[in-house]
């Protein structure tokens, strides 16, 4: 079994745009969003979800144009389908649209449906637009045309209409705490430093590639990682790097009361344990509301020391994160402080 890497390709900004988004939509706004922790850009697809270990594959083909017609819709599913008839399994085949006609929904209030919701005309144009497209790519063998295997996978295909600004896509990453969101200007800046990192996972060249399994891909340094992007937010929330190394200012009096020969370890312990919590999938919702607690009562005591600051903390937040202990949630609160104070 092999797969060969077929169209990956440079995009304008409103192509980038969309792409973005659709790599934020796998990450955030799915039921099975958790299960994601590699997305993997111009390779398989536009972006291609992937698990830890590589055993679970979400394919994702995005369209900017907010005005293409039903034919040319079916045109750009062409990439879904060669992964479709390809080796290799995908749990889900997504297009990610800028806009449908109005045409071509039954119900146009859903923003994510399949088959069943496109009118009887626009889907007959959607198989024809993609039986065309797929006849005039070498990619695709043309044994592997056939209505029996494009009507399979028409009924696996997930339709997702981008109905949000770039801002909503960022807000979701924090989970709607109020008062941890900056500015939209600050949002819509933090959006396009994702899209710039996603974009220089293009500057590497893989057409043509051949790979024998999916976990290959990650050999091509095509991907950016959940971790990755929640740091980068962070980053962006508290104007520094919250996994620097150094001792945050509002934490040297702690740090200095601890003997000389133990300071040095429990730094790295306070460091190690800021990494998990960041990174703990399952007590996201916990860690970001941890964060709003201690960045609002930062805001409401601005000359509270980092002690005074965690005596304020209740316990229910505290619980709600797991991965800290006394030392090394003062030393996130002094890391937050710190960047505040900047």
């Amino acid at each position: 079994m092999s797969y060969t890497v077929r169209s990956s390709e440079k995009t304008r900004k409103s192509g980038a745009d969309a792409e973005t988004k659709a790599m934020l939509y796998l990450m955030n706004f799915r039921e099975d969003s958790s299960e994601m922790n590699y997305f993997i850009v111009d390779f398989f697809n536009d972006i291609t979800g992937m698990d830890r270990m590589a055993r679970k594959l979400w394919d994702v083909q995005s369209k900017a144009s907010k005005t293409g017609c039903a034919k040319n819709i079916g045109r750009e599913l062409v990439t879904l389908y060669k992964n479709y008839v390809s080796d290799l399994e995908f749990v889900s085949y997504i297009i990610f649209l800028g806009g449908v006609p109005d045409t071509f929904r039954k119900n146009a209030s859903l923003a994510i449906f399949d088959y069943i919701n496109i009118n009887d005309k626009a889907f007959k144009s959607v198989k024809t637009g993609l039986r065309e497209e797929c006849n005039s790519k070498s990619y695709i063998s043309k044994d592997d045309i056939s209505d029996e295997k494009i009507d399979g996978f028409l009924s696996t295909v997930w339709f997702v209409v981008d109905d949000k600004e770039p801002q909503e896509y960022i807000k979701q990453i924090v989970n709607t705490h109020p008062s941890i969101i900056p500015q939209d200007s600050e949002l819509l800046a933090i959006f396009n430093e994702i899209r710039n990192k996603q974009a220089e996972k293009k500057n590497a060249v893989v057409e043509g590639t051949e790979i024998d399994s999916a976990d290959e891909a990650l050999n091509f340094g095509h991907h950016l990682t959940t971790n990755e992007i929640r740091l980068l937010v962070l980053q962006r929330l508290i104007n520094a790097d919250p996994l620097s190394k150094g001792i945050p200012e509002p934490f040297v009096e702690i740090y200095s009361k601890f003997q000389p020969e133990n300071r040095k370890l429990m730094l790295e312990q306070c460091q190690s344990s800021l990494c998990r919590a960041l990174f703990n999938k399952s007590a996201a919702q916990g860690f970001w509301a941890l964060f709003d607690h201690i960045y609002t009562l930062i805001m409401q005591y601005p000359d509270g020391t980092t002690d005074f600051i965690f005596g304020k903390l209740t316990s229910d937040v505290i619980d709600a994160c797991p991965d800290f202990d006394v030392l090394s949630l003062k030393y996130f609160i002094a890391k937050i402080k710190e960047g505040i104070i900047q």
